[in-house]
């Protein structure tokens, strides 16, 4: 599975670039709104790849109390920073960037913050399930929702360089809108998972007679884990 999501990563950049190459020589705007269905393709498939705040929208979601348009509005909120922080770096941070084929260019510092800050929020959660506190701070999802998607979308700041070193930044920022659609498509299909598990493992639970309570501060307790585990695993390595 991992080898085909490789395949398919590369078969995207080579097709984006194609793309934007052609636009960039045509100034056709009618064969880039033909293309912006592939660019909602790019970004769907290219979610599934790690770095995308999967783990991180499934651990806090498996220990929330938020309903399914809730969590899919948690995973748009991931989509819009995740591509939005690469559309920024590439249009005004480019010093803080490298640029490299492979990775499409990282920002390590920004990256560094954000998985501090899960860590943060890991332990929030661990303590609240310790002391049995049941209600969630207004726009903790939000909170969670926007540090997740701190690390910017590799992809988009491919599709933002390539396009500004062949003078088309509105093609780039297009190509943008249409990956983040994409992007939001795969993590709301993770978001729904996660709250579907969680029903199923509250309810099970219930058969066996565990408590509610008991229940869901385990699943604040796993969530807190999980959080600081994908974070501490992702800053490490």
């Amino acid at each position: 599975m991992f080898d085909y999501l490789i395949t398919a990563q590369r078969w995207i950049y080579t097709s984006l670039s194609g793309d934007l190459s052609t636009f960039a020589a045509t100034r056709n705007w009618a064969t880039l709104t033909a293309v912006l269905p592939l660019g909602v393709l790019f970004g769907a498939v290219h979610a599934l790849t790690p770095g995308h705040g999967k783990a991180v929208l499934a651990s806090y979601l498996l220990g929330s109390r938020v309903d399914a348009l809730r969590a899919t509005s948690i995973a748009a909120i991931v989509s819009l920073t995740h591509v939005g922080s690469a559309v920024i770096l590439a249009l005004v941070l480019t010093p803080l960037v490298t640029r490299t084929l492979g990775s499409a260019g990282r920002a390590p510092a920004l990256e560094n913050v954000s998985r501090g800050l899960l860590i943060g929020i890991g332990f929030w959660l661990v303590v609240r399930a310790v002391r049995g506190r049941q209600h969630h701070l207004h726009g903790e999802g939000f909170a969670v929702g926007v540090v997740a998607g701190l690390i910017p979308c590799p992809l988009t700041l491919f599709a933002m360089f390539f396009a500004l070193s062949r003078g088309v930044p509105e093609a780039g920022l297009i190509f943008a809108a249409a990956m983040m659609l994409g992007v939001g498509l795969t993590l709301s299909g993770v978001a729904l998972v996660a709250i579907v598990a969680r029903k199923s493992l509250l309810t099970l639970t219930s058969h066996w007679g565990a408590s509610l309570n008991i229940t869901v501060r385990g699943l604040d307790m796993l969530a807190g884990v999980l959080l600081i585990a994908v974070a501490a695993h992702e800053l490490w390595t």
